[in-house]
């Protein structure tokens, strides 16, 4: 069974940058699909960015150009750069394998 550990949130002004790490456990990482999503208060959890184990990425309209998913299969780790943050971007941010298991989310507060 897979388990998340997400890291890297905290309180950034915006245009500043935090770059999200999520570390897993298991020996079936590299063959796994990886996704970030967040959920802001009173709203639904969105899609971010996704990440395939051949290293296709696809992101959200609202986050590209900004934002960058990658993954480090030596590491067993997924990474989410975040660059240009907005007050938007403020949400809880969940990491995600394989569409079934997720991460217990990493706060990202972003001020005005």
């Amino acid at each position: 069974q897979v388990q998340l550990v997400e890291s890297g949130g905290g309180l950034v002004q915006a245009g500043g940058s935090l770059r999200l790490s999520c570390a897993a456990s298991g020996s079936n990482f590299r063959n796994n699909v990886m996704a970030w999503y967040r959920q802001a208060p009173g709203e639904q959890r969105e899609l971010v960015a996704i990440i395939t184990r051949n290293g296709n990425t696809n992101y959200a309209n609202s986050v590209k150009g900004r934002f960058a998913i990658s993954r480090d299969n030596a590491k067993n780790t997924v990474y989410l750069q975040m660059n240009s943050l907005k007050p938007e971007d403020t949400a809880v941010y969940y990491c995600n394998a394989a569409g079934t298991v997720w991460g217990q989310g990493t706060q990202v507060t972003v001020s005005a």
